[in-house]
């Protein structure tokens, strides 16, 4: 995704600034190219879900089934970092489906052990870091239609080179089955439009069937690649394969890569398994899972064997990451010191924040120990609508009106202050706040795109009305069926009702604010849902079948990684790999082809999003995060290690205890 977009193809741009909400950033950008960029929560896309941590996350961190931490005291050799309420990481394998691809699995677990070729977002920014990336700057040739990336020669934990192999191990399985990996979108950027792909020593050529947007491609696709070792080139213990040496394509490689895929997933789901000597082997970033339970608490330490320029911090022997089931237990644990860096749910918060991106009075109960800090994420909240054929309410779902009676009844500042105690931003589109002009075309500001439907529930009980709807015992009835413009809209039968169902992640009191909100002005308007919840990781599975609910909530939306830049084709177009509505429109597909094959900028695309609402627009909560006031951290860039990161990345190889 990208960062900045040069006007033209080939202009050059070297440490081109720009500001990700309030942090200035700085981007390199390659000639031939516009530069792209951000921020699960893609959920790998990225998608973490949060209302406390912002983002698609609940929160930072998560407790034991029992709802009683499982931390220890902390020392000054140990970082205890709480995971999201009931969103432990539970896959360990880097080629993984949509319903683990989530920030908590993969930008707070997965990539502190495996780095990906290129790494995006140091404490503070969101930007692309060759410095601490295996690989260096990827070169463009041939009008954009040849990259060459070139491996710095880093180490597997197991010994191993990280080079032009490891690389191709990945492109190979990627290439032998698409349908597999979260990030993958139909007929877009790797492997659909990959002509052939080679690698010899340390070095990568891909080469495409036409000219690519370098910057599209760096930010959402050779961001998600990432260096296997020949550990995993395997069908069964001590059983190897070929699809790490297999020629690119071939009939052979892919039934090889096919083979290891199937043997590598059934070993990923254990996560008492994951600090087998199987996974450890591959570790290629700064930390080593040495212990993992089924609840989700991780152990890590520092890998010896971690080539990149910023290692763990002197002193610092253990990081460990705590499981949750509900914000409140991790609160509890907040109130005994017992972990180092943990989140409050704003709703224990009792001063709003003077403004966006400040924070206000802490919560008095952790306040002595603890600093509070917030910051814009690189996302935009949503809740996807069911456009499923297989949903019994399809039809309703389909009109856009009734889509806009239920977003004109969603009163975003209000829950933002009553709720979020002022954490927050309202979100009218998929842009994440603040996006810079060069990627969106519009002015930078926290609301890129002009709201076209406010909160108004005088205007969307009218819209009702006027398409042929008459409270009947409470609940909207259509009076008058047909697709006149007065009438309630193809496929909508007389006496139908405009009663739905809803299922939200469990756990956060503030979501459960939120919705509950919601649910009320609906009801008001005669929309009435019937609603349940359930944990996030089970919400992410719930919300692709679609045949059980209208609509679904993990929590937070979508944040822009590991793919950057925040354009539509993961969500919206058809066949993308996180569309989990099954969303289509024709005019839409086409902006979004527009900003991904040609160089226009997201402006037409987010504004046409923002129009006809593919999904339930929902606050953006930005983050609530507690630091013990005894943890410190180098400075990057010029930035703290502590600095809000907008792509939610863990990275304690940059802090250090007192």
């Amino acid at each position: 995704m990208n960062l900045c977009q040069p006007t033209s193809p080939d202009t050059v741009a070297n440490n081109h600034p720009i500001r990700v909400g309030k942090l200035d950033v700085t981007i390199s950008v390659v000639r031939g190219g516009n530069i792209n960029m951000q921020l699960r929560q893609k959920l790998r896309f990225l998608v973490t879900v949060g209302a406390a941590a912002g983002s698609l996350s609940l929160g930072l961190i998560a407790p034991t089934a029992s709802g009683a931490s499982s931390t220890t005291s902390t020392n000054s050799n140990t970082i205890t970092f709480a995971e999201l309420p009931g969103a432990a990481p539970n896959y360990i394998f880097p080629y993984l489906g949509c319903a683990n691809f989530s920030v908590a699995t993969l930008s707070q677990f997965q990539e502190m052990t495996y780095r990906p070729v290129y790494w995006f977002g140091t404490p503070g920014s969101a930007a692309v870091d060759y410095n601490i990336s295996p690989a260096k700057a990827p070169v463009f040739s041939n009008g954009n239609k040849t990259i060459t990336i070139n491996m710095k020669g880093w180490k597997f934990a197991d010994g191993q080179t990280v080079n032009a192999q490891s690389v191709m191990f990945y492109l190979n399985m990627y290439k032998a089955d698409p349908t597999s990996y979260c990030g993958y979108n139909k007929g877009y950027g790797i492997p659909d439009q990959v002509a052939s792909a080679t690698g010899s020593g340390n070095t990568v050529t891909i080469k495409f069937t036409t000219s690519v947007n370098p910057g599209w491609i760096l930010y959402n696709y050779l961001s998600e690649l990432t260096p296997m070792p020949n550990t995993w080139d395997i069908t069964a213990p001590g059983k190897t394969s070929t699809c790490a040496t297999g020629a690119y394509g071939t009939a052979a490689t892919d039934a090889a890569c096919k083979a290891v895929e199937k043997y590598l997933d059934k070993q990923s789901s254990t996560m008492t398994n994951f600090p087998d000597a199987l996974w450890t082997s591959g570790a290629d970033g700064p930390w080593k899972l040495t212990a993992m339970d089924d609840l989700g608490n991780a152990t890590f330490v520092p890998n010896k064997t971690y080539s990149g320029p910023v290692k763990a911090q002197k002193g610092i022997d253990f990081v460990k990451e705590e499981a949750f089931t509900t914000a409140n237990a991790e609160e509890t644990a907040l109130r005994t010191g017992n972990i180092t860096a943990g989140f409050v749910d704003p709703t224990v918060l009792t001063s709003n924040a003077p403004s966006p991106g400040k924070v206000g009075a802490n919560w008095s109960a952790v306040s002595a120990k603890y600093n509070l800090a917030t910051g814009f994420p690189w996302a935009f909240n949503y809740a996807p609508f069911n456009f499923s054929p297989k949903d019994p309410k399809h039809a309703l779902v389909a009109q856009l009106y009734i889509r806009q009676a239920l977003q004109e009844a969603v009163d975003q500042i209000n829950i933002i202050d009553k709720v979020d105690k002022g954490y927050g931003v309202p979100i009218d589109s998929p842009l994440p706040p603040n996006a810079p002009t060069s990627v969106s075309g519009l002015p930078m500001r926290l609301e890129p795109v002009a709201n076209p439907y406010p909160f108004n529930l005088k205007t969307a009980k009218a819209l009702l009305t006027s398409h042929g709807w008459k409270l009947v015992g409470g609940v909207d009835t259509c009076e008058a069926p047909g697709t006149a413009a007065s009438d309630c809209g193809a496929g909508i039968a007389k006496g139908a009702t405009l009663s739905f169902s809803i299922v939200w992640a469990s756990g956060t009191p503030s979501l459960d604010d939120t919705f509950n909100t919601e649910l009320a002005d609906w009801a008001s308007i005669g929309i009435k849902f019937s609603h349940s919840t359930a944990t996030f990781n089970t919400v992410i599975a719930d919300c692709q079948t679609g045949t059980k609910f209208e609509i679904c909530s993990w929590g937070g939306g979508w944040s822009y990684a590991p793919d950057y830049y925040p354009s539509g084709e993961t969500l919206f177009a058809p066949g993308g790999g996180f569309n989990v509505g099954t969303y289509s429109n024709a005019i839409m597909t086409s902006d979004i082809k527009a900003t991904t094959f040609g160089t226009a900028n997201l402006k037409a695309y987010s504004t046409a999003a923002a129009q006809q609402l593919p999904v339930l627009y929902q606050p953006e909560a930005t983050s609530t995060t507690e630091f013990l006031k005894t943890l410190s951290a180098t400075k990057v860039n010029g930035f703290s290690g502590l600095a809000a990161n907008p792509l939610q990345n863990f990275m304690p190889e940059y802090m250090f205890l007192k």
